[in-house]
Order: structure tokens, then sequence, then C-alpha cells
């Protein structure tokens, strides 16, 4: 489907405006109906080439690759919100590779760093770990009288990963005072956590696997620990 060219219609509606003003200066009986008429319509088609020529500005900063002017921001058509503040993103990309240039970050602005015991692999590895339990674990829950039973099964480089968090995080968890266990299956874990006074079954069902592996502040130490060569299990 043609399209019809945009500067040709700009320049026509400018051409009309100008002669519908000139025409309504020279002619008579401009105080009379018939004059304030022709005054009135001049000024709309002039408004009107106004407006195209307006247009036209927009056009021309969008097609030409200039940023559009803005009341607040950093005058590159995006708000200053969007980016940080020295108007550069923030955002990693990708939460493994936040998480290990944080670590990074701290180890470096450290003077006291080991670089001889430093293991970045050992942190990767456990974020691994993490992403496939929360991923691509399958977990089956039973509600029980008083507790909740929590098959969490996979295959591969999953099932590994579950059998070293899971079992793990139980220790974290009845060291904040839960009362939980596992035994292991063979494509797996049994997750058993008891209901409390202060973890009421209610919580536990509303909780489900994800919410109880979440329980604690330990993973950000963890992860530090790892980092430097420490303790590197969970």
């Amino acid at each position: 489907m043609p399209t019809f060219p945009w500067k040709t219609t700009l320049a026509a509606t400018a051409v009309l405006g100008s002669t519908a003003f000139v025409f309504a200066q020279a002619s008579p009986g401009m105080n009379g109906p018939m004059g304030m008429h022709r005054q009135m319509m001049s000024g709309q088609m002039a408004q009107g080439a106004g407006d195209m020529s307006q247009m036209h500005k927009h056009m021309m900063q969008g097609k030409g690759g200039m940023a559009p002017e803005t009341s607040q921001g950093t005058g590159k058509g995006m708000p200053d919100s969007m980016h940080g503040a020295s108007g550069a993103p923030t955002m990693p990309g990708q939460d493994a590779f936040g998480a290990i240039q944080e670590v990074v970050r701290i180890l470096s602005a450290n003077p006291a760093t080991d670089w001889s015991k430093v293991n970045i692999t050992a942190l990767r590895d456990h974020l691994i770990d993490m992403n496939e339990v929360t991923l691509h674990a399958a977990a089956s829950e039973h509600i029980l009288d008083d507790s909740i039973e929590i098959m969490v099964t996979g295959e591969g480089r999953t099932l590994a990963a579950i059998k070293r968090m899971v079992p793990a995080h139980v220790k974290e968890l009845n060291d904040i005072g839960w009362k939980a266990e596992t035994d292991e299956l063979p494509n797996g874990v049994k997750l058993t956590v008891n209901a409390s006074e202060s973890t009421p079954l209610a919580k536990l069902k509303a909780l489900g696997f994800m919410g109880i592996m979440v329980q604690g502040a330990h993973h950000q130490a963890h992860h530090l620990m790892m980092a430097k060569g420490g303790f590197a299990e969970h």
C-alpha cells in the first residue's frame, strides 16, 4: 500500500496556511461576519501547519537517532529511574553471575583476603546446585497430623544437588529451632518437618518445599565462606 509522503503534506499545509492568511488580510469587509470567519479559518490553518511542524520535529528525532527531550532524566530518552547513579545499568543480568560478582568485590575490597585460598569455582558449583534444586527438583508434599513430608526427587545433576543441599539445610533448620529430618531415597530425599507452636501446620503447608528451604539467613554467609576456601557444604 503506497504511503503518502509526509514532507509533501507538511509543505502543502504550510502554503495553504500562508495563502489563507494573506487573503484574509487583503480582502475587504474584514470587520464584518465574513471577515471574522476568514480570520478564524486562517488561524486554524496556521495552527495546523504548526502542529505538522511539531510532528516533523519528533519524527526527525526518532528517525535520526536523536533522543527526545525529557523534563527529567539523563537527556538520553530514558528517565533516571531506569539507570544507576552514573547513568549506567546496574543489574548483572543473571543471578548467579551477580552473586559471584558481589563476593569477588567483597574479597577484593578486603586487604586481608588470602587469595591463595580463594575458591570461586566452589561457589559457582554451589550456585548451580541451588539452581537445580530450585528449578528442576520435583517436590511431592504430604500433610500429616502434625508434620509435612516432602519427597524431593530428580535425576542426574539435579539428584546430586538434592542429596547435597536438602540434608545440609535440615541442620540449619534445627539450629533456628525447627524440627526437621531427612531420609535418603533412591532418587532423592524425603524431608520431614514437624509442626510446632512457632511453625504451625498451616504455615508449613503454605510454605511448601521452597518456602522451607529459604528459611534462615545463612546462605549469604556460606557463599562468602565457600569463596574464601572454607566451609563448602550447603
